[in-house]
Parts: structure tokens; C-alpha cells; sequence
């Protein structure tokens, strides 16, 4: 779709309600004090239990098929009859291809089914593509769409094309929740990871996610603390509530903690429920479990 000065101008117009002029030093000196003053206060049963809500329990496999997802999808399922005063997790990410096993499989009310879409995890298709895609996945019974910022348009400075397709991917979504994924490691400084993400939210998103998890760095601290001033901004400005998700490189309990205090410090109580912030990870479902129940355990 052809860009014209007037989107050009009013994409300027809406950035410059912001500061981007940010420092990296400054962001990693914010998030050191977070960590060392806060998230000691955070290491409790209640908040892991919490956690344990907030996962999106994902299988993002070369070599996933029908039966490993209806398998991983029965695990939820069992876990909720073997665990019925744990929460269940908030949603199970697939590939959109396994959208209708999921769907098929699934017996618990009130977790999600997300599809990575919109040629995940590099973004690089045409984006009638990507709608397509995403408006199969939804067909086949997705209930949420994570799709990838154009990262290469953006760092060109084509913020016309990262915003356009943003928009033709939420009206594929329809009354669906989208998350953009703004692949961080990729945009290396805060004032570009700030300005990608005013650009996600400004043009639809409904969550910003850190990373697809395919590419190092993938979630960070600093990222993370960013993203959560720049949510938090943009709803002071608009005041239009918009979800958050690290996901890629959450590795144990600790980084959890870190990113669920980040969230608090930054945004507060009013995003610490599972409808606003969201874990996008497998293996740290198991190491919350293990901890929550007191011994060691590969449930999922």
C-alpha cells in the first residue's frame, strides 16, 4: 500500500508526544536498582503462583506435528484436573498450521490459543501473506495473534510500512488480541526499542512482546523496563491500556521475578493480572511448578 505525507506526518506527530531521546547507560542504571532494592520482595509462593497463570506455554518446533502439539495440549488439560488450586496457564502458542488441533484439544476454560503469524519468525513476506495467514489461523480457532515488527523497514526508517502492516494485521485480527513482537536484540539501543514500540501501540497492538526467541539477545531487563515506560507513557497520553510479554531467554524463577517487578515498579498493580502481562516460555512453567509444590517436577 502506497504511504502518502499525511500518514508520514501524523506518525511523526504522534512521536513526538514522547521523549526518545533516552540513555542506555541511565536504563541500565534504573534497572540495577530494581533488581538489587525490589525483587527480593517479590520471591514469594503468591507471586509464583501468579506466574504460573501468566505463561504462554509455547512449542515452536521444526519438528512439531499433530500428535507432539495434541500432546502438549492434553498437558494443560491434565494439569488442570491433577492441580485444580494452581492456575492454569494463560495460553498455549503454536504455529498457526496447528491452530485447529489446539482448539480440537483443549478442555479448559479460559486459556488462550495464540498463532505466531505473519511469516514469524522473520516477518519477511508480502503482507497479503501475512494477512492471510492470519486470518486462516483465526479461522482454525486462534484466539490471539503474535506477528513480528517489519524489523528490517524500521531500521531503515520506513516507519510508514512497520505501521501500515501493523494495521492490515489487526484488521485481519478482526475483535482478536495482536501482539507485536519487536525483536529487541535486533534494535540494540533503548531510544529505537522505545520508538518500535510507540509505533506497535499507535497502530493497534494490543500487547508488545520482546522477542520471537529465535534470535540472541532475545528478552532483556533493559528491554523490558523500556517497553513498560513506553507502555505506561501512551497510556497516559491516549489512555488506551496495552499488554506486555518478554518472552526468548526467560531461563528460571529469577528472571520471572525480575521482569514480573520490572512490571510493577513501571507500570504497577493494574498490569499485574494475565489478561496485561504475559510470559511467553515452556521450560519455566516446569522450574515455577517445581517450586510452587516444593519438588522437583517435568510436568510440562
Amino acid at each position: 500500500m502506497a504511504t502518502t505525507s499525511t500518514e508520514k506526518g501524523r506518525i511523526e506527530e504522534a512521536l513526538g508526544k514522547y521523549n526518545l531521546d533516552i540513555n542506555d547507560e541511565e536504563i541500565k542504571a534504573a534497572v540495577k536498582k530494581i533488581i538489587t532494592e525490589k525483587v527480593h520482595q517479590n520471591d514469594t509462593p503468591e507471586v509464583k503462583k501468579f506466574l504460573m497463570g501468566s505463561v504462554e506455554l509455547t512449542t515452536l518446533k521444526t519438528t512439531d506435528s499433530d500428535e507432539s502439539v495434541m500432546a502438549f495440549t492434553e498437558r494443560v488439560n491434565q494439569f488442570d484436573e491433577q492441580y485444580p488450586a494452581l492456575p492454569h496457564v494463560a495460553t498455549i502458542c503454536v504455529y498457526p498450521r496447528f491452530a485447529k488441533i489446539v482448539s480440537e484439544t483443549l478442555e479448559v476454560d479460559g486459556v488462550e490459543i495464540a498463532c505466531v503469524s505473519g511469516s514469524f519468525p522473520s516477518s519477511q513476506a508480502l503482507i497479503e501473506v501475512k494477512t492471510v495467514e492470519t486470518a486462516l489461523a483465526i479461522k482454525d480457532g486462534a484466539t490471539e495473534i503474535d506477528m513480528v515488527l517489519s524489523v528490517g523497514a524500521f531500521l531503515s526508517g520506513d516507519y510508514e510500512t512497520v505501521c501500515d502492516e501493523i494495521q492490515q494485521m489487526k484488521e485481519a485480527c478482526g475483535e482478536h488480541k495482536m501482539k507485536v513482537i519487536l525483536e529487541t536484540g535486533c534494535l540494540k539501543t533503548a531510544s529505537n526499542i522505545k520508538t518500535a514500540s510507540l509505533l506497535a501501540m499507535y497502530s493497534g497492538a494490543d500487547y508488545i512482546k520482546t522477542s520471537t526467541g529465535k534470535l540472541e539477545p532475545a528478552a532483556t531487563p533493559e528491554a523490558a523496563y523500556v517497553m513498560c515506560q513506553a507502555i505506561k507513557e501512551y497510556y497516559d497520553e491516549t489512555g488506551i491500556q496495552i499488554g506486555f510479554k518478554p518472552a526468548g531467554g526467560l531461563n528460571s524463577v529469577m528472571d520471572a521475578l525480575i521482569y514480573y517487578t520490572i512490571v510493577k515498579e513501571v507500570l504497577g498493580e493494574k498490569w499485574l493480572t494475565n489478561q496485561w502481562f504475559r510470559m511467553g516460555t515452556s521450560r519455566l512453567a516446569n522450574m515455577l511448578l517445581s517450586e510452587v509444590i516444593g519438588e522437583e517436577t517435568k510436568f510440562f
